[in-house]
């Protein structure tokens, strides 16, 4: 019998050393680093994809409605792909940088908390974590620029569907439909010299029912909710970057003091 208590009070502790390894492990997983990267994921996939995607349909409305001539909006095709290849090149570096900041998250939740003996603070350390948060302020102010400018096709789009609402509406009293139209041509994105350049009455209204304006319009909302979300997920990362540093700095001081 008495081996029989020592064997189980030998798989207590053993599993009491488990149960801790384990809480210990989840007290250095840097959840506001891991919440961000997931949002950052997200929104930035939502972004480029439908964002890609919807630039290829309004440039299709263009030509078949708008700018019957290639040579009027070939700027316009020009800039249209160079926005695609960025959209590939943004997707490549917030996936590296997004790995790289949870990786930094773990790096110094861990040397916070110091819950692991080898992982201490440096000068190096501590110069890799400023230049983190550095970055992430700077990318945070340029993605509320993104953010910003992602919402000027939503509003363009928005104006093109509440004009074909109002010519479908039953309240509305119209006397001919032909005199209401939506000119592109006010807005900067084609020059003044493209024809038609406009669409009026029953044209305006067959071009909102076209699966390319109607995917367009919800893709560019879509994708400027996806720029709303990494604006949070960068937001989410420097707090967490700042108050990392701001620790480590404050542990360097303490560890100076204690030498003395």
């Amino acid at each position: 019998m008495e081996t029989l208590y020592d064997d189980t009070d030998d798989e207590r502790q053993e599993k009491r050393g488990c149960f801790e390894c384990c809480i210990k492990c989840l007290g250095g997983v840097p959840y506001a680093s891991l919440v961000a990267t997931i949002l950052c994921f997200c929104g930035v996939a939502l972004f480029c994809g439908c964002g890609h995607v919807a630039l290829t349909g309004t440039l299709t409305i263009l030509e078949n409605h708008f700018s019957k001539i290639s040579a009027d909006h070939a700027m316009l095709t020009d800039i249209v792909q160079l926005m695609q290849y960025v959209i590939y090149g943004i997707a490549s570096f917030f996936f590296l940088y997004g790995i790289i900041l949870l990786a930094e998250g773990f790096y110094t939740t861990s040397a916070v908390k110091e819950l692991h003996s080898e992982f201490k603070t440096t000068v190096c350390g501590r110069c890799i974590s400023g230049m983190f948060v550095f970055l992430t302020y700077i990318l945070g102010i340029a993605w509320l620029g993104v953010f910003g400018f992602s919402a000027v096709p939503v509003f363009l789009f928005y104006n093109m569907w509440s004009t074909c609402a109002a010519m479908r509406s039953p309240t509305a009293n119209l006397t001919s439909i032909d005199s209401i139209c939506v000119d592109v041509r006010q807005y900067g994105i084609i020059p003044w010299n493209a024809t038609p350049g406009k669409a009026c009455g029953s044209t305006l209204s067959d071009i909102c029912n076209t699966s390319e304006f109607y995917l367009s319009y919800h893709l560019y909302i879509v994708a400027c909710a996806g720029a709303g979300a990494t604006v949070i997920a960068l937001l989410i990362y420097m707090m967490a970057t700042t108050y990392n540093f701001a620790v480590l700095k404050f542990k360097s001081r303490e560890d100076c003091c204690t030498k003395f």
